[in-house]
């Protein structure tokens, strides 16, 4: 086993506001406990996620470290009590409660998944936050089917883009909202029948002309407020929607009469919060039927930026700003940029 240091970088918050709070601090370098493994991080996926915990709208779970960042990739350095299916010196992408955005990072090996020959370890470090959350609400809560049609808001966003990828590779007709003509192309080349750009042309009239009586499946919305009601007229018989975020709001007025005619089912999820057993089924049904898809190449992050650690403010802005697919975290110091 490697020697260990007694001390890391780690981006605390220093109080609920914007990027500023942002600091790197040095805090000891934690120990994983039975089942886990302690993460050399070499890179860090950035999720809106981790602008609400610093808003101070989303703590972490009881028992979480407060240090924010739910994905990375990196080695393991150390393993539990009880693990046996991972090894010391093994390439990994993990999904966190938290703790990503640090140089070592301790993850329930439940959550693990090996990280991919053909990607970069910042490439695999933007997947395992968008895979867990595409498989457990479009695959499972969703149910997508081959040959089902799919509706992904956002589609050029961390989520969206792998959401398109994995319901293409599942067999779906993909459609997709994006908000330029840049970003709608971006989702086409992914795979996406047609991209709308919901700042210039309202998505439910220009789906309702191309699909005529078809109608949607699947709905993956983070919006909600008044996209609600459009996905609920957009969806087709036995349609589902599925939301796991509210941008828009999520207080609504509805007309459920649809939803009653044509059988439709409203649901949604979390990820964070699910028991280790939970995740384990997840990681093992994906490691199963979409890892092979990644090792291929026909699922791929596209990675819009990366930034060392210092300038993790840097990387909030640059989140809640126009972007493409994925920002990453760097441990080492260097240049920022697109990639």
């Amino acid at each position: 086993m490697p020697e260990l240091p007694a001390s890391m970088r780690a981006v605390i918050i220093t109080r609920p506001g914007g990027p500023e709070v942002l600091q790197v601090a040095e805090v000891p370098v934690p120990s994983p406990g039975a089942g886990e493994a302690l993460i050399r991080v070499h890179a860090a996926g950035l999720n809106q996620a981790d602008i609400l915990q610093r808003e101070g709208r989303y703590p972490p779970p009881p028992g979480v470290t407060d240090i924010p960042g739910l994905e990375a990739a990196g080695e393991i350095v150390a393993l539990g009590k009880g693990v046996e299916d991972w090894r010391i010196g093994q390439q990994v992408c993990a999904l966190l409660p938290g703790g990503a955005h640090a140089e070592y990072a301790v993850a329930g090996t439940e959550s693990l998944l090996p990280a991919p020959d053909n990607l970069t370890l910042a490439e695999a470090a933007a997947l395992p936050e968008a895979v867990f959350t595409v498989y457990a609400n479009v695959m499972e809560r969703g149910a997508l089917q081959p040959g089902e049609t799919f509706l992904v808001q956002g589609g050029a966003g961390g989520i969206g883009h792998i959401a398109i990828q994995m319901a293409r590779a599942h067999g779906a007709r993909v459609f997709a909202t994006a908000g330029s003509q840049e970003n709608c192309r971006f989702c086409e080349g992914l795979g996406a029948e047609l991209a709308i750009n919901y700042r210039e042309e309202d998505f439910e009239q220009v789906l309702k002309q191309h699909l005529g009586k078809r109608g949607i499946d699947v709905v993956l919305d983070h919006v909600g407020g008044d996209y609600v009601q459009k996905h609920i007229r957009l969806a087709a018989r036995n349609g589902r929607i599925v939301n796991i975020a509210y941008m828009r709001g999520s207080r609504v007025e509805l007309d459920m009469l649809p939803v009653l005619l044509k059988w439709l089912t409203l649901t949604a999820s979390t990820l964070r919060i699910r028991p280790r057993e939970e995740k384990r089924r997840l990681r093992d049904a994906i490691r199963q039927r979409f890892w092979p898809a990644v090792e291929q190449g026909r699922i791929r992050p596209h990675i819009f930026a990366r930034y060392p650690l210092e300038q993790v403010a840097e990387a909030h802005r640059c989140l809640q700003g126009p972007h493409r697919g994925k920002i990453v975290l760097r441990m080492t110091t260097g240049a920022t940029g697109n990639a």
